[in-house]
């Protein structure tokens, strides 16, 4: 394992089987890629009632800006994202919750797809981020 590359699972987030929540790479910036983030709270439940696409939606966002923190990162760092929606119907709501995180002036790069499942039964979306910090 390269001495310039962090695999991180904060404590502020869920323990994950299998996978990394953040993996850090310090050269020749520091390049940061997150796992996808479902609507879990910190004990790994889906938060909001069943079917509940905001509530889930939101949480997915916090934490992304949990996982972002952990490396010094907020959304201002963020150049990519992946967003994974079982139902496109609610990419309405997708996308009011997206920009009260993202700034809607210099947005990242961005790929949102329907998909027939998440890996979690219940679950709606998910996010994956690449973000850049400086040195």
């Amino acid at each position: 394992m390269a001495a310039n590359t962090r695999f991180i699972n904060p404590d502020t987030l869920y323990k994950p089987p299998g996978y990394s929540h953040v993996v850090e790479i310090t050269a020749p910036g520091r390049m940061v890629f997150i796992a996808g983030q479902l609507g879990l709270d910190r004990s790994g439940k889906l938060v909001g009632a069943p079917g509940d696409f905001r509530a889930q939606s939101v949480q997915a966002f916090e934490n992304l800006a949990a996982a972002l923190s952990a490396v010094g990162a907020d959304f201002s760092h963020v150049l990519k994202v992946n967003n994974y929606l079982t139902d496109m119907s609610h990419l309405p709501i997708f996308r009011e919750v997206r920009d009260t995180f993202l700034n809607t002036m210099a947005p990242p790069a961005s790929t949102t797809v329907a998909i027939s499942r998440l890996a979690r039964d219940g679950a709606l979306f998910e996010i994956e981020a690449v973000a850049l910090l400086p040195r």
